[in-house]
Order: structure tokens, then sequence, then C-alpha cells
């Protein structure tokens, strides 16, 4: 008789597998990492498992799939806020980054940012940033998942002083963090074509094909931004950056907002990727993206929080919340971008943006075991018509009460079992004591 590493018993799984109905009262046995079965027989399977969960009044569906943020910048939640993105960004963030940030500062921002996505239930996240070594620490510590990528800009930044080693210390980072993990991918973030030369775009490009990995960018994020790339290459940004060979399926565009029919279908031709950042847009007041026309020319969409600077909070069930509801009064059609797109979006389409939808995204056989299961035990999640609408509209990252990845239990009943919260958070106060002193 066959002994699992972990059983879950759940009440209601939501599995986002194709053409996957809500399965009820079903065991999910997981071993080494991944699933290995999925079945009614609740009798027989539990008393296999060297570890068992009791979900039966809860949802139980894949983890979350944050697919835009930069994870250190938690240390910078409400350093400035209210403000244009060009005034925040250039007079505020990028002066305080250059003096405050360093590996240490990296690392602790890094692990309460882990702690937090943890406890909203994300499992994986794509992300930017600098001194991107002390991310990694702090996500192999955490146990979740990410594409980690070194930050590329043309001009001096707190890890890379001289911009001319840009695309070297880039191909060191990748060189060291390939097959490091199975929980992390090392990956480049050219900031954007506003702060990127066409040399360094395209070096970033070759160097990125060469490992075989995502290559990530802000893209069309202001009026401005748009402004200032037609004034200096006399195109509009999906136009130049298609010009210069930059386009294609393994790129992941952020923001996306203002953009006209044709970049949209030029994006759609070469398969490019899109992370969707609504709140982070809202906040800034950049605009609204165009989901529903992404949507309907098939482009593969993810959903992300940006940084804690630009949204204050890493949460991603509110974040798609946010994202169904301005979609919708965006074209005025309460139908447009439905619960189950929604979902979608921070988990198979998640998956298909970082290339690794044969891994994780869903709950099927043979997949890894990333899930969370959340509490419906709350009198907002009542009655429960429709779980994927209430997963959506009803709940919070407070809903989240346990968390798996990779097979390893990361939270049990809101606690967690790879970090030491109230370690972090010490820290935490001593170096924002520090730096306002």
């Amino acid at each position: 008789m066959r002994k699992y590493d972990l059983i879950i018993k759940a009440g209601i799984l939501i599995s986002m597998a194709e053409n996957q109905e809500l399965v009820n009262n079903v065991y999910i046995m997981i071993s080494n990492g991944e699933i290995k079965d999925i079945n009614n027989n609740w009798e027989k399977e539990i008393i296999n498992a060297r570890e068992y969960i009791n979900a039966e009044d809860c949802i139980v569906m894949p983890g979350l799939i944050n697919c835009h943020t930069h994870l250190p910048m938690t240390l910078l939640r409400g350093i400035s806020d209210d403000l244009p993105l060009n005034k925040w960004l250039f007079e505020k963030i990028f002066p305080w980054e250059s003096k405050h940030m360093n590996p240490d500062t990296v690392y602790w921002g890094s692990l309460l940012g882990c702690a937090e996505l943890i406890r909203a239930g994300t499992t994986c996240i794509v992300d930017g940033y600098f001194f991107q070594e002390s991310t990694i620490k702090a996500l192999d510590e955490a146990k979740i998942r990410g594409l980690i990528a070194q930050g590329i800009i043309d001009f001096p930044s707190p890890d890379i002083p001289d911009p001319k080693e840009n695309i070297n210390i880039a191909k060191a980072f990748l060189e060291k963090w390939t097959g490091y993990s199975d929980l992390i991918i090392p990956g480049i973030f050219c900031h954007s074509p506003y702060t990127c030369s066409e040399k360094t775009l395209k070096s970033a490009k070759r160097l990125s094909e060469q490992f075989g990995i995502p290559l990530q960018i802000h893209l069309s994020e202001t009026l401005q931004e748009v402004k200032d790339i037609f004034t200096k290459t006399g195109k509009k940004p999906v136009i130049y950056l298609n010009d210069i060979g930059i386009l294609d399926k393994n790129l992941i565009t952020a923001h996306a907002i203002h953009l006209d029919d044709d970049e949209i279908d030029i994006l759609a031709e070469k398969e490019v990727k899109i992370a969707h950042v609504p709140e982070s847009n809202m906040k800034l007041a950049s605009g609204i993206a165009p989901i529903s026309k992404f949507i309907e020319k098939g482009l593969t969409i993810g959903i992300g929080t940006d940084g804690c600077a630009s949204n204050n909070n890493l949460n991603l069930l509110c974040e798609i919340e946010s994202a169904s509801k301005l979609a919708k009064v965006a074209i005025a059609n309460p139908a447009c971008l439905d619960s189950y797109t929604a979902l979608k979006m921070v988990t198979t389409w998640g998956a298909k943006l970082l290339g690794c939808e044969d891994k994780i995204g869903s709950i099927e056989i043979g997949k890894k075991a990333d899930l969370i299961i959340l509490d419906t035990d709350k009198p907002y999640m009542h009655p429960l018509y429709d779980p994927m609408a209430s997963v959506v509209y009803s709940s919070s990252g407070g809903n989240v009460r346990d968390v798996i990845v990779n097979g390893k239990i990361v939270m049990r009943n809101r606690k967690l079992q790879t970090l030491q919260l109230k370690d972090i958070l010490y820290n935490i106060k001593c170096i924002t004591k520090k730096l306002n002193n």
C-alpha cells in the first residue's frame, strides 16, 4: 500500500484544469513535491498519509502567481504616496533606493515580502530588482517559487555603479543561479525602453535567449513614456521594440496601458505576455489597460501587484477583484473579465506567462503540488452559491488558511512554517528606525 507525503481532504476543489468542473469532497495525494492522485476514496487513502490536512469546509485551489512585482520594495511601503509616476519615480524612489538599498536591506525587505505573499496565498512571483542574490536568499528560506530577475538600467544603480557593466553583471547572475533550485529561475529585467538604450535592450535579449529564460520590461505605463519614446525614436513603444527585435513569446511586459489597436495586434502576433497591474496603475493614475482587447486577441495575461511602493500591499486576491471590476467599468460591460477568467490570470495563464504551464497553475496529476486552502467559515463567504465568484469578489488574503509549495507546507492554520514573522518584523523596525534618523 502506497505511503503519501501529504493528503488533503478538499471540500471544494477549484482545480483550474482545462474543462474541469468544480469537484466536491475529494482527496489530493502528494509525494515528492508532485500531485500523485486525486480521487474520492476517502477511508482507504486517509491512513496512508505522513501528513494530513482536513479542508472539508474549505476551498482548495492552485497557489496564486504574482506576475509582476519588485519584492524588496516592500521596505518602501508608504515612503512616497499620492504622486504621479514620473515625479514619484525620479524624485522620490530612485534617490531613496540609491541611498538606502543594499544587500542587507534588500534581504530583509524581500523576507518581509515573502511573509506577506505566503499569508495572502501567493506561491510564485515574477520579480525584478537590484541585489537579487539577496532576494533569492529570502525566497530560498521561505520556500516559494520565483522568476527572480537582475534589474538593468542605463544609469548608475544601487548595485551597478557603472552602467557599462550591466550586461556583464546580468550574465554573471544568470551563470551563478541557473540550476540552483527547483523553485528559482534567474532572469533579466530591463527597466523600460526609456531608461535602457537600444544597445542594452538588444544585448539583454540575446542574453535571455542564450539562457532560455524570459525577459521582462515595463511597457507603455504612462502617456509621458509613450511621448518620450516617440520623440526619441519617431515610433510608438511597441513598434520600436518590434523593429529592434525584442518582441516574442519570451517577453513579459508589465503595465501595457497606452496601446493602440495596431500595437495590440503586433503583441498578439508575436505572442508577447502581459502582466496587468491594475491597483498600481490606479494609484499612480497611469491609466486603464485595455484588458478586454487583450483577451479578444488571445494574449496571455497575468496579474501582478507591482511593488509595495506603488500599491502598498501584495494581496493578489484583492488585485484580481480590482482587475475584474476595473475591466467592467472601463468598457461599461459587467460581463467583461468574469470570475473564471480572472482566476486564470493568477493560475493557468500566470503559469503560461512564466513558461511553466506544464508544472504549475492547476491542480492535476503530475504537476507540482502548489496549492492554497481558503477558509470559507466567514460571514462574507456565505451563501456559497458560486465558489469561483466568491473567491474573486468576496475573499481576501485573510481567507488563506494553509499554503503548500512543491509539496511542502509553508503555512498551516495561518502560522508560517518556514519563516519567523516576529524576527522579521523586529529587524524591519530596526532598519526603518535607523533610516528615519
